[in-house]
């Protein structure tokens, strides 16, 4: 089953996408409720154009982004010559707000402080239950679906300090999508291929097979501090290539077109603006 969001009535609903049609589901509040149940359900009605729909991030508003740094061995070594940081012995966990999140085709502005932002494709794991004391063997057993994540990073308000909020949190900066696949159709989110374009030049192709710390060990990581809800998303990290490590470095401006790929999932595609051509 494939899940996006879309709006109807300014209230967040969620359904499950077959071609160009989509059965809906109900609210994203009720759903997320008991995603099982509300994916066994059985369905009436008419379906619905996926072309008419608003769509939005299929997650809840209240969900927790938690992200994880340095996180492929390939960019493990560009992360020490740029920030100076080592390889992480356990996952190196920050946070994104919920309202960063936005979908396929939306434009993301450049702070104006910054030379430009830079890329991150990265696989996403979106939670399916309340979820405490996971054990790494079986973690993946909470897991509703998998879905794309553009990790997009204001690189200067970044580095400037130790702490990642700011530079990681920029206005727009999170794309997720364009779809979540459900586990029964992805059950096994290794061996993956991840890829990033920008205005159709790839720079980054990597294999979640490279991950440092599997998708399990991070939810049997957080869970052992921190109680997981249902809707919660875990950006799992992204490999080399990232334009902070280029040389010369290279950031996305205005003008520019970024697409990431995560196999079997799908592309994300969201053009930059400056902050002045931003349409609200």
């Amino acid at each position: 089953m494939r899940l996006i969001g879309y709006l109807v009535g300014g209230t967040r609903h969620i359904g499950a996408v077959d071609g160009d049609k989509v059965t809906p589901l109900g609210t994203v509040a009720d759903f997320y409720r008991n995603p099982d149940a509300a994916r066994r359900a059985e369905r009436g009605g008419e379906l619905l154009a996926l072309g008419d729909l608003e769509q939005v991030p299929p997650v809840p508003e209240t969900s927790r982004i938690f992200c994880v740094g340095i996180n492929y061995h390939s960019h493990a070594d560009e992360s020490k010559s740029v920030a100076g940081l080592d390889l992480p012995k356990f996952p190196m966990i920050f946070g994104r707000w919920e309202s960063t999140l936005v979908v396929d085709g939306t434009e993301v502005p450049v702070p104006p402080t910054e030379k430009g932002l830079d890329w991150e494709v990265e696989l996403a794991a979106v939670i399916g239950e309340t979820v405490w004391a996971a054990q790494e063997e079986t973690a993946l057993q909470h897991v509703l679906g998998y879905t794309a994540f553009n990790d997009l990073s204001a690189r200067r308000k970044q580095i400037e300090t130790p702490q990642f909020t700011l530079g990681k949190n920029a206005d727009r900066s999170g794309p997720i999508g364009p779809a979540i696949v459900t586990t029964d159709e992805l059950p096994d989110p290794s061996g993956l291929r991840v890829q990033t374009r920008v205005n159709g030049e790839t720079v980054q192709d990597g294999n979640t097979r490279d991950l440092i710390h599997s998708v399990g060990k991070i939810i049997a990581y957080i869970t052992d501090t921190v109680t997981l809800r249902p809707g919660d998303v875990i950006a799992t990290g992204t490999p080399g290539g990232v334009g902070v490590g280029m040389n010369p470095q290279r950031f996305l401006t205005a003008g520019d077109v970024v697409e990431v790929e995560v196999e079997k999932i799908g592309v994300l595609r969201n053009p930059i603006v400056s902050r002045e051509q931003l349409r609200s």
